[in-house]
């Protein structure tokens, strides 16, 4: 009898060990920074929550628990900034509320914010209600930083085929990740989106091509990679 009692116990701490979430873990995130003139930084990142420090706002816990918007540390937005600039050498600054809990990011890669020009932070092309270090993060989530991001009438996304052939055109397309809407007047590759967001591109060279839309009044797009076959 005792030891069935035994087992039934050890069952039972096995089905609630494999239930319960794994705190804080490491999670590979899409990180993508576009600066003023530049992208700063696009790509995987992994990330767990970990305190974070600033030049002007000190150093702080960056884990989802900030403000207790969330019961349980985790990655978050600004993590995974962090870690970038860590993994990349670029620098950024923010200043702590400390009602907030939290970090408002005025410079990133040298763009620092103005009077009129700041740093908005979207998860998968949604503002984020919270700040950086009270959003926690899931895996494969985007997390875009924008300079300037209030006054852009478009966020650019770009999508298009994965392979294309020397000197033989592709269609590729852009809408705002934030509607879904077609975008026109986007450039890509020196080619203007038509109404309905198409662009047909042309590539000389052969081997992976990178682009991206930019518009003068939006904020520019993701980076499309196509691999060019001869």
């Amino acid at each position: 009898m005792r030891f069935q009692w035994l087992t039934a116990v050890s069952l039972l701490f096995s089905v609630v060990a494999l239930a319960s979430p794994t705190v804080n873990q490491e999670t590979e995130v899409h990180l993508r920074i576009e600066g003023a003139e530049k992208t700063i930084f696009e790509g995987k990142i992994r990330t767990r929550g970990h305190n974070v420090t600033t030049a002007s706002g000190g150093d702080h816990h960056c884990d989802g628990t900030n403000n207790k918007e969330n019961p349980r540390p985790g990655p978050t937005c600004t993590s995974a900034l962090a870690d970038a600039a860590r993994l990349k050498h670029f620098g950024f600054d923010g200043t702590f509320f400390a009602e907030f809990d939290d970090f408002l990011i005025t410079s990133i890669g040298g763009d620092a914010q103005t009077t009129t020009e700041f740093w908005g932070l979207l998860l998968n092309f949604v503002f984020t209600p919270v700040g950086g270090c009270q959003q926690e993060v899931k895996k494969d989530d985007h997390i875009l930083w924008a300079f300037d991001a209030f006054n852009k009438v478009h966020f650019l996304a770009l999508a298009g085929p994965a392979t294309a052939h020397r000197n033989q055109p592709v269609v590729l397309t852009v809408i705002d990740g934030l509607t879904g809407i077609p975008v026109a007047g986007a450039e890509v590759n020196g080619q203007t989106s038509d109404s309905k967001g198409k662009i047909s591109v042309t590539f000389a060279k052969a081997g992976v091509n990178g682009v991206k839309a930019e518009k003068s009044d939006s904020l520019r797009s993701n980076q499309l990679d196509i691999l060019v076959l001869p």
